[in-house]
């Protein structure tokens, strides 16, 4: 299956209980979800796709690729502001007095998903046009982590997920960014083959377990939004 970037985290726990449970095993590609969906258009042999947007699968859809009736929200992704410095109080004061900051990574709005959300943030504050001088842009929300991870940025907006991974999960600050800063950020999931084992994966996905899963990895269920 192909699974977009920013969601390798979670899925590695889906696939862990999933298969704990049922007699198939998933098979994970991980990429940005662009190059999936080129690669799913020039025949690559996946039979699910669980992209970072909703545009791509409804193009599948109405190319005649995917199968009618699967495509359906299988997370909404939050965002998140985060600096792996330790003790800073962040939130909207923090990120309105730039001073505070010398740069700040978002993810590219034109390309995106979480970038287009964090371009909302920006403008529901009023910092939009303060900060061309201080923002760094990554191509994807995974540059725009590895940004503020190396210290290259000093604070970024980036996926919620990111910062409960392993590798950091505890460390640095965060603010979570309230709900009502940007619309939500819907990542949707079809099926592209006719097959048990994913229809079993699909079912699996609207189950309590899963919606358990997805809220320890920093993400919501489309029926909590």
């Amino acid at each position: 299956m192909a699974v977009a970037s920013n969601f390798a985290a979670p899925m590695e726990e889906i696939k862990k209980v999933f298969e704990s449970r049922s007699e198939h095993e998933l098979v994970i590609v991980r990429g940005s979800s662009g190059k999936h969906y080129a690669q799913i258009r020039n025949g690559a042999p996946f039979d699910v796709f669980l992209s970072a947007d909703q545009a791509r699968p409804q193009r599948l859809l109405e190319e005649g690729i995917a199968i009618q009736g699967t495509l359906g929200t299988y997370a909404l992704g939050r965002l998140a502001l985060w600096s792996r410095k330790n003790g800073l109080n962040l939130g909207r004061e923090y990120l309105s007095n730039t001073d505070n900051y010398e740069t700040l990574a978002i993810a590219n709005p034109r390309l995106a998903p979480y970038g287009l959300a964090a371009a909302e943030v920006l403008e529901a504050i009023g910092l939009q046009s303060d900060l061309n001088i201080k923002m760094v842009t990554g191509e994807n929300i995974a540059q725009t982590y590895q940004f503020v991870y190396s210290g290259n940025a000093d604070i970024g907006l980036v996926a919620y997920s990111q910062t409960l991974s392993p590798a950091v999960r505890g460390q640095g600050s965060s603010w979570l960014v309230p709900s009502e800063y940007h619309h939500a950020i819907r990542q949707d999931m079809v099926l592209l083959t006719e097959s048990l084992a994913a229809r079993e994966f699909a079912a699996f996905m609207d189950s309590d377990l899963a919606r358990e899963i997805l809220t320890d990895q920093g993400y919501l269920s489309s029926e909590d939004r």
